[in-house]
């Protein structure tokens, strides 16, 4: 999340330099040069990001910090395992997106369709039910605070992502194709409400078409 759209940008500025670059007018050196420094100052901003990420890391590992929000907050959960009715064991757990984390760090994978229909957010607190016959039951047990972000539906290789003003989202297939989503799409999503997440839920999503329709 820190180098947010620097990768994507910096493939579009290269592109956009090398197309440049074919043509010898003045104007159009011009605007390559441009372009190249521009190239240059994000391969330098990710080095920086990079560095700064890596001097991070090693002081919460020194200091017992944890970086990660997700984990941060499984952590804070007792970590104790249940049982009921002396067969099914409950564990409890923290959304990341896709899995439950434990507070051991454990991942328990979490049916897309299921977190799609309950629009798990990221943070949200969970529990996970293991059957004696080895089903597993999920239950959202606490809601994060929320917010309401829109954006755009976009394909990056096989993951889509809604693009905001800041950044981008990963959101789960199984959430494009409930709603029927298609690139361009205007999407509402829903977010932690402090905003640190990779993922987000699909709240709504208006067809790029009918978008143009509200507008006008």
């Amino acid at each position: 999340m820190s180098n947010f759209r620097a990768i994507g940008v910096e493939k579009a500025v290269l592109f956009w330099y090398n197309s440049l670059n074919r043509s010898k007018t003045n104007s159009q050196m011009n605007d390559a040069d441009m372009l190249k420094k521009i190239h240059d100052a994000l391969q330098s901003a990710k080095a920086s990001c990079a560095a700064a990420e890596k001097w991070a890391r090693q002081y919460a590992d020194a200091q017992g910090l944890e970086l990660d929000p997700v984990r941060a907050r499984a952590k804070e959960i007792e970590n104790e395992e249940m049982e009921e009715d002396g067969d099914v064991r409950i564990l409890e757990g923290i959304f990341d997106g896709q899995n439950m984390i434990t507070p051991d760090n454990q991942k328990y994978p979490v049916p897309a369709n299921y977190a799609s229909k309950s629009k798990l957010v990221e943070g949200d607190k969970m529990k996970l039910m293991i059957q004696p016959n080895g089903a597993f039951v999920y239950k959202q047990i606490e809601l994060i605070p929320r917010k309401l972000l829109t954006g755009k539906l976009i394909l990056d290789g096989n993951q889509y992502k809604v693009l905001t003003d800041t950044q981008d989202f990963n959101v789960l297939y199984a959430s494009v194709t409930f709603f029927h989503g298609k690139v361009g799409d205007t999407v509402t999503i829903i977010l932690p409400e402090d905003g640190l997440a990779g993922w987000a839920a699909i709240e709504n999503i208006i067809p790029a078409d009918k978008a143009v329709e509200v507008e006008s």
